[in-house]
């Protein structure tokens, strides 16, 4: 008989024999453990995956026309990447917008018609809305999204009415509707006074690119609202030598009168727009998170000038097909179908609505919106869709338009579909469309237009928010006396200058909001032969003086620039900030005065701004 060792050895062995049974079952129990943890963290991140909350970038663009894409039969330029955004996702034909930019963003922000959000126009504080509204980044913002702006917001600039005070985390450009200068100019960062690096659409989309690139990881909204081809038509040698002695192929319609140098600079812009976007689709796609993210591309009302838009009428300011159509892409992979279109009308109204339902958000706000959700149409199963009227106004002009017809606003009626130039008044042969477009349009006017105060905007400028301690005052925004006169016609970034009297003033009709002390910086330039005007601030009883000692003459910029010769907007000049001091301001609605008590010199300052800045400690 086979010896097994001691007997300790023996006990041992007999012992680990006897365990055998119990050790096998909980290695088999330890070893099913494992894979249901394995299942259950396979399980986990495949629902996580399923379930993330998509990313959204939305990119608007200034003036672009629907005809200033290849896609669309343009051979004038090539836009290869905006092309191919179309070819992976949904592409809208009948996508409108607002005749002019402030309107079309109120409502892409809002899913409101623009009468409703109190933005009437473009500028003098018709572009504000109304602080009642709620905007789509506020939605986003409370269901734990990073939201961030890189360019022309256009839609308020003081503070409550400024980007981080409607649910902008990050903002980085300029809040009017248009600049002197797209190389490095003046902008701002989260209310501060910045300098901006290089071309502006670059710059933008840097900053747009590294905000992404810090976001992984976190569900992250970003709109990219560029300034171009808006003018002044300015733009790099790269995209402008393809163009600068094109006679181009394309033209506008024979009853159009098109400004050739004008039309060469805006399809270049068009050109380093598209650069751009395929920068930021590879970003998207080296980052890992294209799959995840929902991108939108659109502009904000008809092209600039006449130029080839596919023969319809009008162009911008127009609430004609021409002014109103914009071309509309939407990318989702994986959920929307790559390559397909759809006549469906649509328009700015409608994005808010959509991106709530399509990122599973309910919206915060109390308002009822005027949009609807697209998401049936994108997802191809809209078979219960009802066809309705899209309203476009614009200055004392509403137009109606359905599925098929428009109602022009001195109230022709044109069936786009055998007439999309709107040549042909057809309201004889369609009497009961021509009724109920007509009955639509005296609604909408009564209704919605009819929410917005008679006469120009008389809401104050603020200064002031719980929440944020910085508020510009741009000579955009002011009033002048006496012989003070602006850069140029359009006052957006404009500055005043021609200050050679004593009892002219600049002032703003202000509204302090919070009352405290507040430190005033002004942007001024001033030849070395004006030094010596002193300076006065003043709110009611409050004022505060300072002597000018340190010149700043710097030439005009802009022109050296410009691709084609503009039209309203003001050069623009390297102001500089001076100090004037800290100001007591006290609660409620009266004027802030900047005045001279000394002209020493030919001229006071050129004055482009105020910045006040609440110093901590005020009262509330």
């Amino acid at each position: 008989m086979k010896s097994f060792g001691t007997a300790r050895s023996r006990t041992r062995i007999m012992r680990e024999e006897s365990e055998l049974p119990f050790l096998l079952k909980t290695t088999r129990k330890r070893s099913l453990m494992l894979r249901l943890l394995l299942f259950s963290v396979l399980f986990f991140c495949v629902a996580s995956a399923q379930g993330a909350k998509p990313n959204v970038v939305v990119i608007l663009t200034d003036d672009q026309g629907w005809g200033d894409l290849s896609v669309h039969g343009n051979t004038n330029l090539s836009t290869p990447n905006i092309d191919g955004l179309a070819a992976q996702g949904m592409a809208f034909e009948r996508f409108y917008v607002c005749p002019i930019c402030s309107p079309t963003r109120a409502e892409f922000m809002t899913g409101r018609y623009n009468p409703r959000t109190g933005v009437k126009s473009a500028s003098r504080g018709e572009e504000r809305m109304d602080l009642d509204e709620t905007t789509i980044f506020e939605d986003f913002k409370a269901a734990g999204y990073r939201t961030a702006a890189f360019g022309k917001w256009h839609n308020g600039m003081q503070p409550p009415y400024h980007p981080n005070a409607r649910g902008v985390d990050e903002y980085y450009g300029f809040c009017s509707g248009h600049w002197g200068n797209y190389y490095s100019p003046m902008l701002e960062h989260n209310g501060q006074i910045v300098q901006g690096d290089g071309f502006l659409i670059d710059d933008f989309t840097n900053r747009a690119m590294d905000y992404i690139e810090e976001s992984k990881g976190k569900p992250f909204f970003v709109y990219l609202p560029y300034c171009t081809p808006h003018s002044p038509m300015q733009v790099p040698d790269r995209w402008w030598k393809k163009f600068e002695d094109n006679n181009l192929g394309f033209r506008a319609r024979d009853d159009q009168s098109e400004n050739l140098p004008h039309t060469r600079a805006a399809l270049a812009m068009c050109e380093n727009i598209d650069w751009n976007v395929g920068r930021l689709l590879k970003k998207l796609s080296e980052l890992e998170i294209a799959d995840n993210t929902i991108v939108i591309y659109f502009s904000d009302n008809g092209p600039n000038g006449y130029r080839w838009n596919a023969d319809m009428k009008g162009r911008k300011g127009s609430v004609d097909e021409g002014g109103v159509r914009s071309p509309f892409f939407i990318r989702w992979p994986g959920k929307i179908k790559s390559g397909s279109k759809v006549e469906t009308i649509a328009g700015s109204i409608d994005l808010r609505p959509t991106l709530l339902d399509l990122a599973g958000i309910t919206e915060t706000g109390k308002l009822s919106m005027d949009g609807v959700s697209l998401k049936p149409v994108l997802f191809q199963n809209a078979e219960n869709w009802h066809d309705r009227f899209y309203v476009n106004h614009f200055k004392g002009k509403t137009s109606v338009r359905s599925q098929r017809f428009r109602l022009g606003f001195q109230g022709a009626l044109f069936d786009m579909q055998n007439d999309p130039g709107q040549r042909l008044d057809v309201r004889e042969e369609f009497p009961k469309v021509y009724r109920q477009l007509t009955k639509a349009r005296k609604v909408f006017e009564q209704d919605v237009v009819g929410e917005l105060p008679a006469g120009g905007d008389k809401r104050p400028f603020t200064i002031g928010h719980p929440d944020l301690d910085f508020t510009q005052l741009p000579a955009r925004d002011a009033i002048a006396t006496g012989a003070i006169k602006r850069s140029g016609k359009a006052p957006n970034c404009s500055f005043y200058t021609n200050w050679v009297n004593k009892d002219d003033t600049i002032s703003w009709n202000a509204d302090v909001l919070i009352e405290g002390d507040y430190r005033a910086t002004v942007y001024y330039t001033c030849p070395q032969e004006d030094l010596g005007t002193v300076l006065k601030l003043s709110c009611g009883d409050a004022f505060i003086t300072k002597k000018v000692t340190i010149a700043n003459d710097p030439p005009l910029v802009g022109e050296e620039s410009d691709r084609a010769p503009r039209r309203s907007e003001s050069f623009v000049k390297d102001f500089v900030p001076m100090d004037l001091g800290v100001i007591h301001l006290d609660k409620g609605k009266r004027e802030l005065v900047l005045s001279a008590l000394e002209i020493p010199g030919n001229q006071s300052i050129e004055m482009r701004l105020i910045m006040l800045n609440r110093v901590p400690g005020n009262k509330e």
